[in-house]
């Protein structure tokens, strides 16, 4: 597993998957988490009013996938699980950054910014050929 962390860790990119109200997976690729737990927990930041926001609030379930295209080599791992939408203030500080401000101009407390929280629950992991699959522990 410290595997998969360290190289999720080495991604700039991530791709985070919700479901409509019509049952269609919508993915979008996000900056990589501003905050994460081992395997376990994954904090993005987004603003409250987007499509996704409200489709994880009708539908908690969702997957987040990261991967890297090398010359040669091509490596991803599909985690899936839970999105929590959190709008507290306490988790907003917690990943806010200084730049935050060009997307969120009334700072860390714009209610146009808010926290997803990823929870994962199991996962697949594909490198040189071989796919494994694996759970997340608690």
């Amino acid at each position: 597993m410290k595997k998969i962390e360290q190289f999720i860790s080495r991604q700039k990119v991530s791709f985070v998957c919700s479901v409509d109200r019509d049952g269609f997976p919508n993915v979008k690729a996000m900056l990589r988490p501003r905050k994460r737990n081992e395997l376990k927990e994954f904090w993005f930041s987004t603003n409250t009013s987007s499509m996704r926001v409200s489709q994880y609030l009708e539908n908690a379930r969702a997957s987040v996938y990261f991967y890297h295209k090398g010359l040669i080599r091509y490596e991803g791992v599909m985690l899936k699980g839970t999105m929590e939408v959190l709008t507290d203030q306490e988790t907003k500080n917690m990943i806010w950054r200084k730049g935050d401000t060009l997307f969120y101009r009334n700072g860390v407390t714009d209610p146009d910014y808010c926290v997803l929280k990823f929870t994962a629950e199991s996962g697949r992991h594909y490198r040189d050929l071989k796919t494994e699959s694996f759970s997340v522990g608690s």
